[in-house]
């Protein structure tokens, strides 16, 4: 059988290729973009490990898969290739999370403060998520100024965080901890 051959050498001069062919430093925005949405999608992936509801695993599942369109999307440039299908986020994806928050919201009291962060593991491991996944935003906007990114993209990358916090009030929940509010001065 044959080895998969993960080292190539190519990106030893501190740039990759982007699908189509495009060479490109491994500190551009672009690979910065599809970095983090790596690293969200390893968060996530935490976030699954943890005994948590199975409705909101399979939840993730999806996510983790569209984090991967999301990621090609990033690593295509479309001004030499066209985008394949699988790299295409659409409003339906975005309604699909609209949907899914809007079924964990109904269950949560409704939200009048600021939480802090933390209280247990799987709480603590979705804000992380969350926050990863604002960067990523961050940056993917940064990258639509100098490389046009479908907006659609944008929105679902917003609704994950959204969806991250929400989750986070669910599973406080559903281990019994309490929400601590900011107290501020």
């Amino acid at each position: 059988m044959k080895r998969s051959m993960i080292y190539t050498g190519t990106g030893d001069d501190g740039t990759t290729s982007l699908v189509g062919g495009t060479r490109v430093s491994k500190d551009s925005l672009r690979l910065d973009g599809y970095g983090t949405i790596d690293e969200l999608n390893c968060h996530l992936g935490m976030v699954r490990s943890y005994p948590i509801d199975n409705e909101d695993k399979d939840f993730i599942v999806f996510l983790q898969n569209k984090l991967f369109s999301v990621g090609g999307h990033l690593a295509t440039d479309s001004s030499v290739t066209a985008l394949k299908s699988a790299t295409i986020i659409t409003p339906q994806d975005v309604e699909l999370i609209e949907k899914e928050m809007d079924r964990l919201d109904e269950k949560l009291p409704p939200l009048r403060h600021f939480v802090l962060p933390g209280g247990h593991p799987q709480v603590s491991a979705c804000h992380i998520a969350r926050t990863v996944c604002r960067r990523a935003e961050r940056i993917i906007i940064s990258l639509n100024r100098e490389s046009k990114i479908d907006p659609v993209l944008l929105v679902f990358v917003n609704r994950v965080s959204d969806y991250l916090f929400i989750l986070s009030r669910k599973i406080s929940q559903d281990v019994k901890i309490e929400e601590i509010h900011w107290q501020h001065a």
